[in-house]
């Protein structure tokens, strides 16, 4: 037996160095923190009321645009800074349009998907300090990269971040602004009333959190 006992004991060592090397990760947190600070505010508290729609008025077989509604956001900040915006969906999966500008309106009593809405921003309604002119830019890439900057109006999405410049053409993102004022659109669409239970009184029920994000 004592001819074994080398071999396996330098097979165990290279067996538990190897284990050991391979089992170890190294983890580094980072981050920083700002002073800059910012307030976003809504008109009328944020609310957007429809009031009563009867069933009658929606398409059988298509979906029904409601009418358009305008909100106007405000973001004060305590000194100029680089900053986006992005949206979280309170209702997530309530949605029957899948796109991350489309945010759902909550469910009927039967679990069916009861609409969708967007928000859109338009740069020429837009005031950032005393920009001459605002033009609006947008990043799919958590901010690694930054669509060219122009006054075409963009619908704030989940998954992007969305800013404002004072430069035309350019792909460097958000300039700093410590105040902005915009009005901004909101269009609900209703889903066909073939595939919803709309035999009780049923509740639009739309939520959505707008987020400033520091760059």
């Amino acid at each position: 037996m004592k001819p074994f006992l080398i071999p396996l004991a330098i097979c165990s060592g290279l067996v538990t160095g190897m284990a050991h090397a391979a089992s170890t990760a190294e983890l580094t947190v980072s981050g920083l923190i700002t002073p800059m600070a910012c307030t976003p505010v809504l008109s009328a508290g944020g609310l957007v009321d429809f009031g009563k729609i009867s069933q009658k008025d929606l398409n059988q077989a298509t979906a029904t645009r409601l009418p358009l509604k305008t909100l106007t956001l405000t973001v004060s900040c305590n000194a100029p800074g680089r900053y986006a915006l992005r949206m979280r969906d309170n209702r997530d999966g309530t949605a029957h349009v899948n796109s991350e500008i489309y945010y759902g309106l909550g469910l009927d009593t039967a679990g069916n998907k009861l609409g969708v809405y967007s928000v859109k921003f338009d740069p020429k309604q837009t005031v950032a300090d005393t920009f001459p002119v605002t033009y609006g830019t947008e990043s799919t890439t958590g901010g690694v990269a930054w669509r060219t900057s122009n006054t075409n109006p963009i619908d704030i999405g989940s998954r992007s971040l969305l800013g404002f410049t004072d430069v035309v053409g350019s792909t460097a993102g958000p300039s700093a602004i410590q105040n902005l004022t915009s009005t901004l659109t909101l269009e609900a669409v209703i889903n066909a009333k073939q595939n919803l239970d709309l035999s009780v009184d049923t509740l639009m029920d739309g939520s959505a959190t707008l987020e400033v994000v520091y760059l």
